[in-house]
């Protein structure tokens, strides 16, 4: 009972635990010295949470470790099945690059903003007593490690003690081993929170260590089992990736040659993009194919993608109609097309980049596939932008408070004009980031309000001059529409930390 009234992670924390716990049989899964730290995340009332963060980091906790074991208690908890939740962890790693780019007063406002919303959702999930992911036992699945395949299988069918018996045989293996297993699984669908997810997962591996590497991979077969089940339930038919993506493998004999170095120029860049925009998925994964198999680096493919992803979402529209919260008629921030087409890219790019040669063609493939299928929510010209409102603006300050007004205003169309002018009057891209990063740290963005900073700041530094700005253009414009709705926990953080909101 007292452990109960408790919560399992508080009681081991203070030497209680149940009869069960005590004969051997309890699975929790633990995470060594980090696990205090993670109980807290888990347990801790929200009101009294960034009071104990800020606690922490007064005794010398660095946010990276916050970051770290906010992401075990998050993967913990919800094992990649919650949409709150994995949105939420999919934003862990972007705040903490985001907090590296604030002055040292405000540095620890995204990370508790993010940590704030995590807790918040651990607890409204049920906390400690509602964990998805248990602990496993190697010693139970000893034999030939499982292949790609092997697993890829699992997930097909749907079969989640076979999927986790093989986790549990590969949990000593190496961390880019098992991500690379588990990339055939998440290369069965295009969906954004399947690819995101496995990125993200990747990325906070840096942060919490190899040997909780096989923990935060699981959240993705998890996820992939979950969607196969929902499959089967609604007798949707086989994904047309299980049979394309290999066909094209095949056709182009792309594995039984050397991955190619050539590069593209700008023209070629921007062509492949177009194609990408305009064509159907099919024929956009053609394209990629046919590039590869034309010794094309797979960085120059995975940048043609990620400007066809930006142009969905300067192409888009904006939603027809009122939505959710603040999801307003016109706005483009949250699960938006382009926001969300602009995620993924940078996400199929990143896991093409870390792979082995086999899974760096196949994301590319893949990536292709799924930003080509978002373009029939966009039009075909592009969104205009009020550039006759700054066309005679030549003082770059000026255009930097003037960007920043229209975000406040929500002007989408001025904002973007405002960093195109910016950008034409060869303005300095930290300058812009400096302003709009306050909004990524301050409003919700219907839960992508960190992610998508770090993908058009990303995808700015790792795109040619020529096409990069309008990286930023986009990020502008996506805060402009965010604008107005304050995270939660954003201006308690403000207070604690005795900075202007």
């Amino acid at each position: 009972m007292l452990v109960s009234s408790l919560g399992t992670g508080l009681a081991g924390d203070l030497g209680i635990r149940s009869a069960s716990a005590a004969d051997g049989a309890d699975d929790r899964l633990t995470f060594g010295e980090l696990e205090p730290l993670v109980s807290l995340m888990q347990e801790t009332p929200l009101g009294k949470l960034q009071q104990a963060l800020l606690g922490k980091i007064d005794s010398g906790t660095d946010l990276a470790t916050l970051i770290a074991a906010g992401s075990l208690a998050n993967a913990r908890t919800f094992g990649g099945h919650d949409y709150v939740g994995f949105h939420t962890f999919m934003a862990l790693t972007p705040a903490l690059e985001m907090a590296a780019e604030l002055p040292e007063p405000r540095r620890a406002l995204p990370v508790l903003k993010v940590l704030y919303r995590n807790t918040d959702r651990i607890q409204q999930f049920g906390g400690s007593s509602s964990e998805v992911l248990r602990r496993l036992d190697a010693s139970k699945h000893e034999g030939h490690r499982p292949s790609a395949e092997a697993l890829q299988t699992m997930t097909r069918q749907a079969n989640v003690v076979r999927a986790e018996q093989m986790m549990a045989a590969l949990s000593e293996e190496s961390a880019a081993d098992v991500f690379n297993r588990v990339q055939h699984s998440v290369q069965d669908e295009a969906d954004v929170h399947r690819v995101v997810l496995a990125w993200r997962a990747w990325a906070c591996i840096g942060i919490v260590g190899e040997q909780h590497a096989n923990t935060l991979l699981r959240q993705s077969v998890r996820y992939c089992l979950q969607d196969s089940q929902r499959r089967t339930r609604d007798g949707k038919p086989d994904p047309q990736l299980w049979t394309l993506l290999p066909r094209l493998l095949d056709q182009y004999k792309l594995l039984s040659q050397p991955v190619g170095n050539r590069q593209g120029d700008d023209q070629w860049i921007d062509e492949l993009a177009w194609t990408i925009f305009h064509s159907n998925r099919m024929q956009a994964a053609d394209a990629a194919a046919q590039a590869l198999a034309a010794g094309y680096a797979p960085d120059q493919i995975g940048e043609a993608m990620s400007v066809a992803a930006n142009l969905l979402l300067l192409h888009d529209p904006g939603r027809a109609r009122d939505g959710d919260g603040d999801k307003v008629k016109g706005s483009v921030h949250g699960a938006s097309v382009g926001v969300h087409a602009s995620d993924a890219a940078n996400a199929w790019r990143n896991i093409a980049r870390v792979s082995n040669p086999r899974n760096t063609i196949a994301s590319l493939l893949v990536g292709a596939y799924h930003t080509a299928g978002q373009n029939p929510r966009v039009e075909r010209e592009p969104w205009p932008l009020k550039m006759d409102a700054v066309e005679a603006v030549d003082d770059k300050q000026q255009l930097l408070t003037q960007a920043e007004q229209a975000v406040r205003n929500r002007d989408q169309a001025l904002a973007g004009a405002a960093v195109q002018r910016f950008a034409d009057l060869g303005g300095s891209p930290r300058a812009i980031s400096d302003v709009l990063i306050k909004f990524a740290t301050s409003e919700d963005g219907a839960l992508h309000a960190e992610k998508y900073y770090r993908t058009a700041t990303e995808e700015f530094a790792n795109t040619r001059p020529s096409l990069r700005w309008r990286q930023l253009v986009g990020l502008a414009r996506v805060s402009a529409s965010e604008y107005g709705t304050a995270a939660p926990g954003y201006r308690e953080a403000c207070e604690l930390l005795n900075v202007q909101a």
